[in-house]
């Protein structure tokens, strides 16, 4: 079987894919990670401002759905081996097969990545308490993917974004 992905945020590659468009979805901040927790082969950030680690939950792209929705991406092959690469990266999702709701022709599977629900909760655990942010580095890579798939794309989600954008260094544990 061909494995593909749909990339919608940071994983819309490089110029490399095919646009698509996920019918029934919208682009959302769904997910976060616990900036407290150190978690080995993970990810933290520091402050650029000073070098300390803020308790926040750093928040990133998700999709849920929205019948009267649709986003656009793109679609681009895998390898077993990529697959796994990018379930381990992607560890706040749940991979999810669209290749049924996505429009076009795909020779195989095409998987896009959801909000898990721990790392949704951990989003939501975040604006409640009024601890959820943006690392201004990621934001800068997702303004720049949508670019590419249309300037409604990037206006519609920027209108969206309701958080607030830090200054952040990532740093891999």
């Amino acid at each position: 079987m061909n494995d593909q992905v749909f990339g919608y945020g940071s994983l819309v590659f490089d110029g490399s894919g095919v646009m698509a468009t996920l019918p029934g979805h919208r682009r959302v901040w769904g997910v976060a990670t616990d900036n407290i927790r150190s978690i080995p082969g993970y990810k933290m950030y520091l402050l650029r401002s000073d070098g300390s680690r803020p308790e926040v939950y750093v928040a990133f792209a998700d999709i849920e759905p929205d019948p009267a929705g649709s986003i656009r991406g793109s679609v681009r092959p895998v390898s077993e081996q990529e697959l796994a690469q990018l379930d381990l990266r992607e560890r706040n999702y749940d991979r999810i097969d669209v290749t049924d709701l996505i429009d076009g022709e795909f020779d195989g599977c095409v998987w896009a990545y959801r909000g898990s629900p721990e790392g949704r909760e951990r989003l939501r655990r975040g604006r409640a308490e009024g601890r959820a942010v943006v690392s201004r580095d990621y934001m800068e890579k997702v303004q720049a993917a949508l670019m590419t798939l249309g300037e409604d794309e990037h206006e519609r989600f920027l209108a969206e974004s309701d958080l607030p954008v830090w200054s952040l260094e990532r740093v891999d544990l």
